[in-house]
């Protein structure tokens, strides 16, 4: 059994069902609608943000799942996917997962329009169901990660980010949505909101060590769907390069600067970057940070009885540093 079917074991029957009424919550009176969403549903990633509502949510409660917990999760899910349509028009990206993304196949225009439905779908299902306090929740998420994107972009015409605002952006852009995932879980299950600040957070320390793993993959020489090197040359700003621009001499700062501005195409100099934040203690640091954050997220599960949904939740924090992918 691989690790992705291990985790889901105890909330097999919840993810079942979940996925029909995900379906459901898309569907609209427009054909050319319902053809790109139904393009979209069977094009589904790991799922790992339903995942964490419905494994939370039967942590916290001693094994109870509710209507609202189902609606928690398509409005995540519905918002992720809308984030996603809108990130490939944003990069001008062809692929997702492997397949045509919906601008490849239908245009920009469309897939604008198509993100924004499910946006909107996804706050009507928690306004059509009296659910404001989840939906305060997502919100929050969604102005967060609008946020962390302007910011990155912002930084990264300058070079000059330091490691703190690196956290701000990924706790932004990445570890918002997976914190708002958890604390939904919790929030649609019991009223005790310190618990629910607990989830929250550990969400927000998980989602942290994913995006410093999706770091480390820049300069990894395994194929991972993912170029070697693709953030330099879009002059992503990322921990192992941030770690070594504050710690080498002036004269090799220069140089990287100028080859992540002027020099970020040349396959060679792409290279001597990566073999310099290598030999310079890059990847270590950023390997040790990913691993403070797992073992915090870790200590937060402390709190709670064993039971086979705390299991799942570990082994999806250990998967998030360990993963290949």
């Amino acid at each position: 059994m691989n690790i992705t079917s291990q985790i889901k074991q105890p909330i097999f029957n919840e993810m079942e069902l979940f996925e029909k009424k995900f379906h459901e919550s898309m569907t609209s009176k427009v054909a050319l609608l319902n053809r790109i969403t139904y393009y979209i549903v069977n094009r589904k990633g790991k799922q790992m943000r339903p995942m964490f509502v419905f494994l939370t949510a039967k942590m916290v409660s001693g094994g109870v799942v509710n209507e609202r917990t189902y609606r928690g999760a398509s409005v995540i899910e519905l918002i992720h996917t809308a984030t996603l349509v809108h990130d490939d028009v944003v990069d001008d990206s062809n692929r997702r997962r492997g397949f045509f993304s919906i601008n490849a196949l239908w245009k920009n225009k469309i897939a604008v329009l198509v993100g924004d439905y499910l946006l909107s779908k996804g706050l009507l299902l928690s306004i059509d169901n009296g659910d404001f306090d989840l939906l305060r929740i997502i919100s929050v998420a969604v102005r967060e990660m609008s946020e962390g994107e302007l910011l990155q972009i912002e930084k990264a015409r300058r070079l000059d980010i330091t490691e703190d605002v690196y956290y701000e952006i990924i706790r932004k852009k990445t570890a918002t949505l997976i914190a708002a995932c958890c604390a939904l879980g919790a929030k649609a299950v019991i009223e005790d909101d310190a618990q629910v600040e607990n989830m929250r957070k550990f969400g927000e320390l998980i989602g942290m060590a994913f995006q410093i793993k999706d770091d480390l993959f820049d300069y990894s020489e395994e194929a991972i769907g993912k170029p070697t090197g693709i953030d330099i040359k879009e002059q992503k700003m990322t921990l192992p390069l941030i770690h070594v621009l504050n710690t080498c001499t002036l004269q090799e700062k220069k140089w990287l600067i100028n080859s992540i501005k002027n020099h970020n195409k040349d396959k060679k100099r792409v290279k001597e970057v990566i073999a310099f934040v290598k030999n310079n203690n890059g990847l270590a640091y950023a390997e040790n940070k990913m691993v403070e954050f797992q073992q915090e997220a870790l200590s937060l599960l402390q709190n709670f009885d064993d039971s086979e949904y705390k299991d799942a939740l570990t082994l999806m924090v250990n998967y998030v540093i360990e993963r290949k992918k």
